[in-house]
């Protein structure tokens, strides 16, 4: 390169800074200044010389002084016992044995029968010569069976909408469905009784919320009017701020419905769509136990999403979510319950089949279950020291919460302990709603939550509920 060559490169370069913005020359100087000082005038790390370093007897004192911090925090005082959980063995049906005692069941929420139905268990049992025990793989690492797609497509079919997932923990359904879909800076209109999945959701979403009242769609109202009004004055983050509305279709922490056609009303007046719980009411509410929908005369493609566990009505593990399948596939690579857990074992997936078929061939079941909870609500009427929280009566899950609470809810939990354990010790098996206090957004009040299932005889119904009655006189009078 001769002289006339450096001379064309020198003038390029003042050309170059002539044309370039301002702002160009200033970053780029301040990067080189930055540079420079880095490679020549920053500290260095220098080991410590010989004289720096500590003797052993300091080196013992600064360990003995140190205290680290716990690796999770207190969650409950130090002083209270941790429960130790009752043993059951054999099948929880209407009975069930505990720490080896036969028991009248009210505690689990085999709302069908279906976990001891011998076809049930003979399908479950024979698909095990097929698939073995398990699956150990995620759906998307060879953890997907020919028998999770079947159960998907009957799942859809029987809830008449495009597509259904699966998911293999009932917990992680729908607290994975809700951050697939809505992010930071969406905005989130919630129930502030839902029960804790959903909770754990929302916090996962990272989403801006707003809880209303509830039940209360006035004040569900209120807010989405707020809303619009907020929109029409910001059309241009309108636009990129996704909303949703989330409830349970029967809410597990007080046992009362949903007003459905009001949200499926807000749904198409301010273009919001719908997340459904329906954990509760899948296999309870309806005529063919299709849930709240079929319950209130409503299309299922008024609900955007569907999100349901299989641990109850179906007898199984797991849970799934239903809509249209250009919204259900998303979460297929989004869901995190469903790309990064174990699938559901097959055998499990078989037995929900052919807990689905029984479903669809024995619609007496459900009107029975209905029945029964009607029932068992009559029984329990008039009890002294408990009241029934706001519930619909046919829901199967009945909360008892103390009629005159003390100031203390400790307390309270102690006596509600103590019926528990007077009804366990006549021969009723019963628990206690549990609660992580210190997690809960809106914490219910302490209470008993007694179930029943179609499976039940009025004659155990009564004898129950006349157990439950004398135990809280005993400890709430």
């Amino acid at each position: 390169m001769g002289p006339g060559d450096s001379k064309s490169i020198f003038e390029a370069f003042i050309e170059y800074t002539l044309q370039a913005p301002t702002y160009h020359i200033v970053v780029e100087v301040l990067l080189v200044v930055w540079v420079v000082y880095l490679l020549f005038f920053s500290q260095q790390y220098k080991p410590k010389s010989k004289h720096d370093q500590l003797t052993k007897e300091e080196e013992d004192e600064l360990i003995a002084e140190w205290n680290p911090e716990p690796l999770v925090p207190d969650i409950y005082p130090k002083d209270k016992e941790v429960d130790v959980a009752p043993v059951t063995t054999g099948v929880a049906g209407p009975h069930i044995t505990v720490n080896g005692k036969e028991l009248l069941n009210f505690a689990t929420y085999n709302f069908l029968g279906l976990l001891d139905n011998p076809s049930v268990k003979d399908a479950a049992a024979n698909s095990i010569k097929k698939y073995g025990v398990g699956s150990c793989g995620p759906r998307g690492f060879y953890g997907t069976v020919d028998a999770h797609l079947k159960l998907e497509e009957k799942i859809a079919k029987f809830m008449g909408c495009e597509e259904s997932i699966l998911y293999s923990y009932g917990f992680a359904t729908i607290s994975s469905v809700i951050p697939a879909y809505s992010k930071r800076r969406d905005i989130i209109f919630c129930d502030e009784g839902v029960c804790f999945p959903i909770q754990r959701g929302l916090i996962a979403s990272r989403s801006k919320l707003k809880f209303f009242k509830h039940n209360d769609m006035h004040d569900l109202e209120r807010l989405l009017i707020e809303q619009k009004k907020l929109d029409e004055k910001n059309p241009a983050k309108a636009k990129v701020t996704r909303k949703f509305l989330i409830a349970e279709a029967l809410y597990m922490n007080y046992g009362d419905l949903c007003p459905l056609p009001k949200l499926v009303e807000f749904r198409k007046q301010y273009n919001i769509p719908i997340i459904l719980e329906e954990s509760l009411s899948f296999g309870v509410l309806g005529r063919t136990g299709r849930g709240a929908t079929e319950h209130f005369g409503i299309s299922p493609e008024e609900v955007d999403l569907i999100s349901a566990s299989v641990d109850m009505s179906l007898a199984s593990v797991g849970g799934f979510c239903a809509g249209k399948t250009y919204v259900v596939d998303h979460q297929r690579l989004s869901g995190l319950g469903y790309c990064f857990s174990a699938s559901v074992p097959p055998m499990m997936a078989v037995g929900a089949m052919e807990a689905l078929d029984i479903m669809e061939q024995s619609p007496e079941m459900f009107s029975r279950l209905r029945e029964n909870a009607k029932f068992f609500r009559k029984e329990l009427s008039g009890i002294k020291g408990l009241k029934e929280s706001r519930s619909e009566p046919v829901c199967p899950v009945i909360n008892l919460c103390p009629s005159s609470p003390s100031e203390s809810r400790q307390d309270d939990m102690n006596r509600l302990e103590a019926v528990v354990a007077e009804c366990r010790a006549s021969g009723v098996a019963i628990v206690t709603a549990k609660y992580l206090e210190k997690e809960e957004l809106f914490l219910p009040p302490p209470g008993i939550r007694l179930t029943v299932c179609s499976e039940h005889t009025q004659e155990e119904i009564s004898k129950a509920a006349q157990v439950i009655k004398d135990a809280a006189v005993k400890f709430f009078t």
